[in-house]
């Protein structure tokens, strides 16, 4: 159980609130506790990495809920949802190898949830690419 107080819960949280519709950089922090000779460089970047994903899921089910409760509000029409759901089949999967970018990372999140786009994949791809996005953070700056 001691393993557990060695996690870096502020790194954890800090990525997940990153990868929310709410501003935040994990990065930096990341880079301030590879600096800490007792941290251990793959715990950092697993708990970096779970975080930032699990907020991505969490903006995944605000697009797949919010979706149904705008969709009365907003009035779309379903040549328009059937616009972006091809646009999505032709773009998201490779695109979501991405979401850790700014600016289009989340709102690509959001969309693939209200777009219902399966939910492993999802987890699979998002994290594939945060995993990387990390990796490569913590070699670059060890």
């Amino acid at each position: 159980m001691l393993w557990f107080y060695e996690l870096d819960w502020a790194l954890f949280f800090s990525a997940l609130i990153s990868s929310t519709l709410f501003p935040g950089g994990s990065e930096a922090l990341l880079i301030y506790r590879l600096q800490d000779p007792n941290h251990h460089v793959y715990l950092l970047v697993l708990m970096a990495t779970l975080g930032n994903v699990l907020g991505s899921i969490i903006t995944y089910y605000m697009g797949q809920y919010g979706f149904k409760l705008s969709h009365h509000w907003f009035q779309i029409s379903q040549i328009k949802q059937q616009q972006a759901e091809t646009l999505f089949e032709k773009w998201g999967t490779p695109a979501l190898l991405f979401a850790w970018l700014p600016i289009i990372g989340d709102p690509l999140c959001l969309v693939a949830g209200a777009l219902r786009y399966n939910i492993y994949l999802f987890i699979a791809l998002v994290g594939l690419g945060k995993l990387t996005r990390y990796t490569l953070l913590a070699w670059a700056f060890l």
